[in-house]
């Protein structure tokens, strides 16, 4: 069989990817290697293969050898669920190409068990798919180490962003102001009285730190007034002379008793 798949990455950064073995293993689909052997060579675990809506599973280890810019891969395995034995042998070449990497794949597969009872056809399909999916993961792993993920992009402020119509208002604001002080420095060069340059400034510009310390705030920053409340007042407007009058009663009460004593 014969396949070629892109990878959008310089020939340089392909070729030292291929020569790592632990890297390689991590972009082969469904290889799940030994623990013991995580970093060992050759490479041993299960690799789960999936071929015409089946799924065969196998046990045995894979080699990984560079020649002349040749990648090879070699390998055998055993059915984990029978007898049946599976032989690999792929050699890739990594060739410059405009925007990437083009590697061009040739590999022969030999075996016996479940994997002879498909067609030819559906084998080879099966393998076209296993390197082209083995080409995005190996991708994946270059973009990752490049730094240049998805979520790690740039992302141009949003135009809802009010932090960003803040700045916007302020930027006016500045410029407004800028333009009303050399209204009135020429103003004072010609010949205005300060007093008058002093309420044109507050004004058209704003009002002298002092009075902005004293005065209370206006606009949108003004506090809410308190809700009137007039019932309560008027009902403690006619309270107090009904209290006093109630307590000089009291008083003059007392004199008369005290007096008929």
């Amino acid at each position: 069989m014969e396949h070629e798949v892109f990878v959008p990455f310089p020939v340089g950064a392909v070729r030292r990817a291929l020569s790592d073995p632990a890297r390689v293993a991590r972009c082969i689909p469904g290889l799940q290697q030994d623990a013991a052997d995580a970093s060992g060579t050759p490479l041993a675990g299960r690799l789960r293969l999936r071929i015409g809506g089946s799924t065969i599973t196998y046990r045995g280890a894979l080699r990984l050898t560079e020649h002349d810019g040749t990648y090879e891969l070699s390998g055998e395995g055993t059915e984990a669920r029978g007898s049946g034995t599976v032989t690999l042998a792929l050699s890739a070449v990594p060739e410059e190409t405009p925007g990437g990497t083009r590697l061009t794949c040739t590999g022969t597969v030999g075996g016996a068990g479940r994997l002879a009872d498909f067609d030819p056809r559906t084998a080879e399909s099966a393998g076209r798919r296993l390197l082209d999916r083995f080409a995005a993961a190996l991708a994946e792993e270059l973009r990752e180490d490049a730094g240049t993920t998805v979520f790690e992009a740039e992302v141009p402020p949003s135009s809802l962003d009010p932090a960003a119509d803040a700045d916007e208002e302020l930027d006016a604001e500045e410029l407004e102001g800028a333009a009303l002080e050399a209204v009135i420095e020429d103003a004072l060069e010609g010949g205005e009285p300060a007093a008058e340059a002093a309420h044109a400034r507050r004004t058209m510009i704003g009002r002298s730190a002092e009075e902005v310390d004293h005065a209370p705030p206006r606009g949108r920053y003004a506090p809410v007034p308190a809700p009137e409340t007039t019932t309560g007042t008027a009902a403690l407007r006619w309270a107090v002379p009904a209290a006093a009058v109630a307590l000089a009663s009291a008083v003059a009460v007392g004199r008369v008793l005290r007096r008929r004593r």
